[in-house]
């Protein structure tokens, strides 16, 4: 191994900070004159990581190869569900969404499989007669379809975090729940469509506040729904995904659901430990997409050096990481970016779009389209791929 980066001395680099301020020039570019890069500063608390040059392919390694069983992803996003099913031995025949920008990302990187969404249709799981139509010419009209429906219907209503960016005063403060006309009811479209296909299996995938929402009655009566029509169905669960191979802190609710006659589905077992980020930092990154990294002021990296290992910078709200414990949750923010709320352990910066993918366990050669911006909204949306794939796995058991 080798060091990760060449750091300037903490004498050098104040010099250059009041360089930057007296002559009023962006820290970017006086770091670019002098053959530099954000990468070259250091925390005053300075502890410099190694670097292995392989690239990040955490779940290549464990992949199934055998693609028996089918599965359709509905609310696909950029595709993190997909991914942790086909490792498991799954073949994604379809995709449905509804952004564009999605459905970009998932045909760049599957360019053969079908999308059912923007640009060439809407995607739309409310008008769900349509979308039904749309999968019969993909999946024919046999009923029951001996494969999996997966998907997360859109999360912000039942989101805590995402209602905490409004001021109290603002309608949008209290989580609205199943009363979102947008998307509060998405829900009960995706469980019509389960009804109408009566897939061997089906998964539901949102945040832990899904379960809270009127106290629990809205989800209640979806499995209710389900149950009635022939679904052996779980205990709704929150699993960490840090206890599951990822090294992220990132609580995600799982409903699973099998027709009956066949063995209950088991969730897996988590691990003793959870997964630290280290290796997420100790990978090389040379010549990866999605690896932008935001240009600070001087104001900014000055308040950054200050930190230590899991400090925050108050003004900034933003964390530096403890290379030793899992990340804190990558978000996906709203529709201007997000997933900039951590600072890199050993330097002095917010993370690229390439590293907080890594905290979700996508791999290096998976590419996220649009502005850097929406690339961390993706990011920030998806569900680790190790995170389904152990879901996947347990279930591949039970089909």
């Amino acid at each position: 191994m080798k060091e990760l980066y060449k750091r300037i001395s903490i004498k050098d680099q104040k010099t250059i900070f009041k360089e930057a301020l007296k002559k009023e020039i962006h820290l970017s570019e006086i770091l670019q004159i002098k053959g530099l890069t954000y990468d070259n500063l250091r925390y005053n608390n300075y502890v410099n990581g190694f670097t292995r040059d392989d690239k990040l392919s955490p779940i290549e390694e464990i992949r199934i190869e055998d693609k028996s069983i089918p599965a359709i992803s509905f609310f696909s996003g950029a595709g993190g569900m997909d991914l942790g099913f086909e490792y498991a031995g799954y073949e994604t025949i379809a995709c449905v969404e509804n952004t564009e920008l999605f459905c970009d990302t998932l045909s760049l990187n599957n360019p053969k499989r079908p999308v059912i969404g923007p640009p060439y249709s809407h995607g739309d799981i409310s008008i769900k007669e349509e979308i039904a139509e749309q999968l019969e010419k993909i999946i024919g009209k046999k009923k029951p379809f001996k494969g999996v429906f997966h998907g997360g219907p859109p999360c912000q209503p039942f989101s805590i975090a995402s209602n905490q960016r409004f001021r109290k005063g603002d309608l949008n403060f209290k989580r609205k729940g199943f009363d979102d006309k947008n998307k509060g009811n998405l829900l009960f479209d995706y469980v019509w469509l389960i009804e109408h296909f009566r897939p061997t299996a089906f998964v539901i995938e949102n945040v832990p506040g899904l379960k809270d929402i009127d106290n629990g009655a809205q989800l209640s009566e979806a499995i209710e729904i389900l149950r009635k029509v022939g679904y052996n169905i779980n205990e709704p669960t929150v699993l960490n995904a840090s206890y599951h191979g990822v090294p992220q802190n990132r609580t995600r609710l799982f409903v699973v659901g099998t027709l009956k006659k066949r063995k209950k589905f088991q969730y897996p077992e988590k691990t003793i430990y959870q997964s630290p980020c280290i290796d997420t930092f100790e990978m090389a990154l040379d010549g990866l997409d999605n690896h932008e990294t935001r240009k600070h002021t001087v104001s900014s990296i000055t308040r950054y050096v200050e930190l230590d290992f899991g400090q925050r910078d108050q003004r900034g709200r933003v964390d530096r990481l403890n290379p030793f414990l899992p990340s804190k949750t990558v978000i996906a923010g709203g529709t201007k970016g997000g997933g900039r709320s951590h600072l890199h352990p050993y330097i002095p910066r917010t993370l690229s779009v390439r590293e907080s993918a890594r905290l979700q366990t996508f791999p290096d050669d998976y590419i996220f389209t649009g502005s850097t911006a929406r690339q961390f909204t993706q990011v920030g949306n998806a569900v680790p791929p190790k995170l389904a794939y152990v879901i996947a796995k347990e279930l591949r058991k039970v089909l």
